[in-house]
C-alpha cells in the first residue's frame, strides 16, 4: 500500500485547509485510514480516523468539531478538512493505513503503512 499525502500549507489562525491522502497498491475497504500529526519537538499524535467500509469516523478531543474526515471511494482518497485552525495545530500531518484491525484504533503501532507527511503551518 502506498499513501501520498498532500494539501498542506501556510494559513492564518481561524482559516482552513483540506488535506488529501491518495492510496494505491493493495488497498481494501476493510482498512482503517488514520491521520496523525507531529509538531516540532513533540511526539506523533492521533488526529482522527475513518473505517473505509462504513465511513465511521472518530477524532481526538483536541480536534473534535473542527476537523472532519471523509473518503472518496472512486478516487481511493481520504480527506481531512481542517477548520478553525489554531497555531497549536501547526505540525506535519501524516496519513496511515491500519490493515489488521477490525475496530478503530488510535495507536500508532496498529498502523502498517504511512504517507510521507505534509506540513501545516498556522500563523497567529
Amino acid at each position: 500500500v502506498q499513501l501520498q499525502a498532500s494539501g498542506g500549507g501556510l494559513v492564518q489562525a481561524g482559516g482552513c485547509l483540506r488535506l488529501s491522502c491518495a492510496a494505491s497498491g493493495r488497498t481494501s475497504s476493510n482498512y482503517i485510514m488514520g491521520w496523525f500529526r507531529q509538531a516540532p519537538g513533540k511526539e506523533r499524535e492521533f488526529v482522527g480516523a475513518i473505517k473505509w467500509s462504513s465511513g465511521y469516523t472518530f477524532y481526538a478531543d483536541s480536534v473534535k468539531g473542527r476537523f472532519t474526515i471523509s473518503r472518496d471511494n472512486a478516487k481511493n482518497t481520504v480527506n481531512l478538512q481542517l477548520n478553525s485552525l489554531k497555531p497549536e495545530d501547526t505540525a506535519v500531518y501524516y496519513c496511515a493505513a491500519a490493515t489488521r484491525m477490525l475496530l478503530t484504533t488510535t495507536r500508532i503501532s496498529d498502523y502498517d503503512y504511512w504517507g510521507q507527511g505534509t506540513l501545516v503551518t498556522v500563523s497567529s
